[in-house]
């Protein structure tokens, strides 16, 4: 949207601002290569006060626990996820971890049905702890109602959050 603005000005400015003036075509970002942002689409990384996160990208949300989580865990030796077709409601439990420390139930951050479970942590429950934003998600699920997602804390309100509880 910057770019349309400055297109606008860029031709009264370009003398006097060479970085106004258009890119080279070999820089351009084709349309199709462009990222949409709306929620729906592809959406930053949400937190629930639970320490789950899920991320949305095409109507699917992955889910998976905060750094924070699976530090406070230690090593995660087993997972128990749910069955695909399974039906959540925001906050439902959907399952567990187990660590060499302590168990820890696994809640839903929004209502939808589960898709996909990550099938690596079976053998690999340790994935949790090495790639928790990555390698280590948990299920992937349908956005039921995207307005819940608006309810979840951003990275910067997620970190306030940690502060508030670790004082």
């Amino acid at each position: 949207m910057a770019w349309r603005a400055l297109r606008r000005v860029g031709p009264v400015l370009a003398p006097r601002c060479p970085l106004l003036s258009p890119p080279p075509p070999s820089l351009r970002v084709p349309a199709a290569r462009r990222l949409a942002t709306s929620s729906l689409v592809l959406s930053a990384r949400k937190f629930t006060d639970k320490h789950e996160w899920i991320s949305v990208e095409n109507g699917i949300g992955t889910v998976g626990i905060s750094n924070f989580a699976q530090e406070a865990l230690g090593d995660v030796v087993y997972c128990s996820l749910p069955e695909v077709g399974t039906k959540l409601s925001k906050h439902d439990e959907f399952g567990a971890l187990e660590s060499v420390k302590a168990a820890s139930e696994l809640y839903s951050p929004l209502s939808g049905e589960v898709t996909e479970i990550n099938a690596a942590l079976a053998d690999n429950p340790g994935l949790v702890n090495k790639s928790c934003y990555q390698d280590g998600w948990l299920i992937k699920m349908t956005v039921e109602n995207p307005a819940e997602l608006d309810e979840l804390m951003n990275e910067d309100a997620y970190e306030k959050y940690i502060k508030s509880i670790e004082d």
